[in-house]
């Protein structure tokens, strides 16, 4: 039987019929198709678009071996394992078709993720790893964020084209295709041969959001590499040049998905200011606006402590912060033997690693660290958890040896497999949760507002998202930022001092001398993290200040 597409009907104010197309959504802890924040703030996207019934679909890569199982070598440190995944509750379209990659048509399998199963819009994840394709061809959709530059530009044209010739043959009118950082521009392309070749007409229907000012999330490739890999579908590449307004011999996705989107955003306030600096004095390019990144309420936070903290029963609350504290324990005594006190102030640094979040800036004054976690009268825990990319070597260096270095301090733990359910429990169960990149270098950094939703107090330098809500002793605690000319090591040695200063002269004494005041910031977070920093509002302000 045919596949027949069946959306819900969706609320009249979002009759605007628009499709999203990300390279990772992270929906849930079973389906393994995400890394990272990108993932976490597309899959509270769909979450609220489901809730508020707007007409979206969300258009992704099935990932066959997702991106890696992070796992541990015989001494601790990291080991990055590669399973294949297979997931019952997809459900199979029977739609395959071609593309063309590298000149050669390669064929795209759809499956459907309803929105009863997961509570999102509904969705659908392409694959390659089909018996129609060569060997090569399979491997386009094994593995996300491929380290190959030309599997990396296959992904692109699965994802961009792919996703665009799918909705053409559902027969979905789609009145804006938005996408979700640089990754699906090969859409563009497809837009503007399907429309003409009429910029004017693929700007009317496209818009953007860039995420990071980091090299990594604003992809360049050589033009000669994306002729090769059939990017441009079968616009020439002198049309390509002249379009896009390509004056070397290298293509920007992002500041080419400017030049195409109608209207673009970046991820917070501090971020739009980035951006505006980064591109805003580019020919061409569409204008850009802030639109906050936030969290799906619904699914991250405690339902407990949501209900202790809305009855006002201060009693109820704190006994079930106590339970999360000892569930989190349990994984911590799980994974490494510690044994954690629940009345111990528990900080948790928990997030991508990458050089510029500094997950050892905590350790920089190593001495007045310890000094600090082994104080007999008001000690602290401490307890980080990330995933580098498979293939950072510096990182994952990092991370082993943040291991190695806290390895004789029992009050200290390194987890692995930071993923939905695991960062579920390390912002239930945490006490502070610690935030520490180079600004301006944060674009949002989501993670902070889904621990405020479950009493959990933000420790942060005032990037991203934290100008926008945190207010210095009354909902969290700021961490005085250096000179931003100074040199980066320079900049790190006075922050990491600032941190210490700030945990010993106010964050440690207010949680053991005056724990009624420490339960006042986190109450005051909880309450003012939602509706602001809610995924409804975001997905509400989508529609509202770039859908339409």
């Amino acid at each position: 039987m045919a596949f027949t597409f069946k959306s819900y009907a969706p609320a009249a104010k979002y009759k605007t019929a628009a499709a999203y197309f990300s390279m990772e959504f992270a929906v849930d802890q079973a389906l393994k198709t995400y890394s990272g924040g990108l993932g976490f703030l597309a899959g509270s996207h769909m979450r609220s678009a489901y809730e508020l019934k707007q007409n979206l679909v969300g258009i992704s890569i099935l990932w066959s071996f997702g991106y890696y199982d992070q796992d541990r070598n015989e001494d601790q440190s990291m080991r990055a394992e590669f399973r294949q995944k297979h997931y019952s509750f997809l459900e199979d379209t029977g739609l395959v078709f071609p593309i063309t990659i590298h000149g050669a048509d390669v064929h795209v399998k759809a499956l459907y993720l309803a929105p009863e199963v997961f509570g999102t819009v509904p969705m659908f994840f392409l694959t390659t790893d089909i018996a129609e394709n060569d060997y090569i061809s399979r491997t386009i959709s094994h593995h996300l964020y491929d380290p190959d530059a030309a599997a990396r530009v296959a992904q692109s044209i699965l994802l961009g084209v792919g996703g665009g010739k799918l909705l053409d043959l559902l027969g979905r009118k789609t009145d804006v295709y938005h996408l979700n950082e640089g990754h699906g521009l090969p859409l563009a392309f497809y837009l503007y041969e399907k429309y003409g070749r009429n910029l004017a007409e693929v700007q009317k229907r496209l818009v953007f959001t860039t995420h990071t000012p980091e090299l990594a999330g604003n992809e360049e490739r050589p033009m000669q590499l994306l002729n090769d890999m059939s990017f441009f579908g079968a616009v020439p590449e002198e049309e390509v040049r002249r379009v896009a307004r390509i004056e070397n011999d290298a293509l920007n996705y992002t500041l080419t998905a400017l030049r195409f989107a109608r209207k673009a955003n970046a991820v917070s306030k501090v971020h739009g200011t980035v951006a505006l600096e980064m591109w805003g004095h580019y020919e061409g390019i569409c204008p850009i606006i802030p639109i906050t990144n936030s969290q799906n309420g619904n699914y991250w936070r405690d339902p407990l402590l949501a209900t202790a903290h809305k009855s006002k029963d201060d009693t109820a609350l704190l006994a079930r912060k106590r339970e999360l504290k000892k569930q989190l324990f349990d994984i911590v005594a799980d994974q490494t033997g510690n044994l954690f006190d629940p009345a111990v102030l528990t900080i948790v640094w928990a997030r991508r690693f990458a050089a510029y979040k500094r997950a050892d800036l905590i350790l920089h004054h190593f001495d007045r660290f310890v000094q600090l976690a082994s104080d007999a009268r008001r000690p602290i825990q401490m307890i980080w958890s990330g995933k580098p990319y498979p293939k950072d070597q510096g990182a994952i260096d990092l991370f082993n040896e943040i291991i190695r270095r806290t390895a004789p301090l029992k009050n200290c733990a390194v987890l692995t497999g930071y993923e939905l359910g695991l960062s579920a429990a390390l912002k239930k169960g945490s006490d502070v949760w610690l935030n520490t990149p180079r600004f301006p270098r944060e674009a949002s950094g989501t993670s902070g507002m889904t621990a405020a939703m479950n009493a959990c107090v933000n420790l942060s330098i005032a990037d991203g998202w934290i100008p926008e809500f945190c207010r210095d002793g009354e909902n969290g605690f700021l961490i005085p930022i250096a000179e931003v000319s100074l040199p980066e090591s320079t900049k790190d040695e006075q922050e990491a001092a600032a941190l210490l200063d700030v945990l010993e002269n106010t964050v440690v004494p207010m949680y053991y001398d005056q724990p009624k005041q420490f339960l006042k910031v986190a109450k005051t977070a909880m309450k003012e993290v939602e509706p602001v920093f809610e995924s409804g509002r975001m997905a509400r302000e989508y529609y509202e200040q770039l859908y339409k």
